[in-house]
């Protein structure tokens, strides 16, 4: 990152154009990507960052598209993943924010309470996602609408979403990255994120059969214009999880979990591609 601000001042210095002075390449990389590949890309930082509650952890990172000179500009919430826990934070994520505003779209990236976080878990986590997308229509700086948004969630950012936008029926439409879309089955799988379920939601299915029901994506009326995106390859969110009736599904060949959060892979050219759809 230090890296990058020395190469913009230098920029800024000679004169070249405000847009060369952030962009960052992300050059093409094979499938299936390891999470410290998706760690260590450069990426620009939010253009601003806005508060939605009282705890620190409640706001939202914005990226303005890289044409902002129209107002009109359509607008990605993002919602991160990492199995709701708060040893992973939006910082992930920052280069995707990045590459989205580089072809297009502003960026709304949320930053939410999380297993470990006083107030995090279910259903913390999940009222701030729905209160910090309902604070988009708020922003003083550029208008914004829920009409022109899409909430693209990845992993447990994912199962968020989904159930955000079955709450939010104004947004143009969500689409699920690797999504957790039924969150009572996920949690009787054995990987390491999968048996961390239980601490988000407070307990096991059979001890709270209710509260999985309000959390659970395919027990609820989704959003109209969802779309699921999976990777044949992901070994984190099983293939199961991308199958919800009445869904569109788009399989990704040979694309791991994290392909989608990395801007360099195929994935991403395809997430692109079904935004624009969405947008058309």
């Amino acid at each position: 990152m230090k890296k990058l601000m020395v190469v913009s001042l230098l920029l800024v210095m000679f004169g070249v154009s405000a847009k060369a002075s952030w962009a960052v390449d992300y050059l093409p990389v094979k499938a299936n990507v390891a999470y410290s590949a998706v760690t260590a890309l450069d990426y620009k930082l939010p253009d601003d960052i806005v508060s939605y509650g009282a705890d620190s952890l409640q706001t939202a990172s914005l990226w303005f598209a890289d044409n902002s000179a129209k107002s009109d500009a359509p607008l990605v919430v993002l919602v991160h993943g990492g199995c709701w826990l708060n040893a992973y934070d939006i910082k992930h994520t920052y280069a995707l924010s990045t590459a989205l505003a580089q072809s297009g779209y502003s960026v709304w990236s949320v930053e939410y309470r999380r297993t470990g976080d006083v107030g995090g878990g279910w259903p913390g986590s999940f009222e701030d996602v729905v209160k910090a997308i309902e604070q988009l229509t708020a922003y003083g700086k550029k208008p914004f609408s829920l009409a022109n948004t899409v909430v693209v969630g990845h992993s447990a950012g994912g199962h968020l979403a989904l159930l955000a936008g079955a709450k939010l029926p104004e947004l143009a439409g969500v689409i699920g990255l690797a999504a957790i879309s039924d969150i009572e089955a996920y949690s009787l799988g054995q990987n390491s994120c999968q048996q961390v379920t239980s601490q988000f939601m407070g307990g096991s299915a059979v001890d709270i059969p209710q509260a999985y029901k309000e959390a659970n994506p395919v027990a609820q009326t989704l959003h109209s214009h969802t779309l699921l995106l999976q990777g044949e390859a992901d070994n984190i969110v099983p293939l199961v999880q991308a199958t919800v009736p009445g869904v569109p599904l788009v399989m990704q060949a040979d694309a791991g979990h994290f392909d989608w959060v990395h801007p360099g892979t195929p994935a991403f050219q395809t997430l692109l591609m079904q935004l624009n759809k969405v947008f058309k």
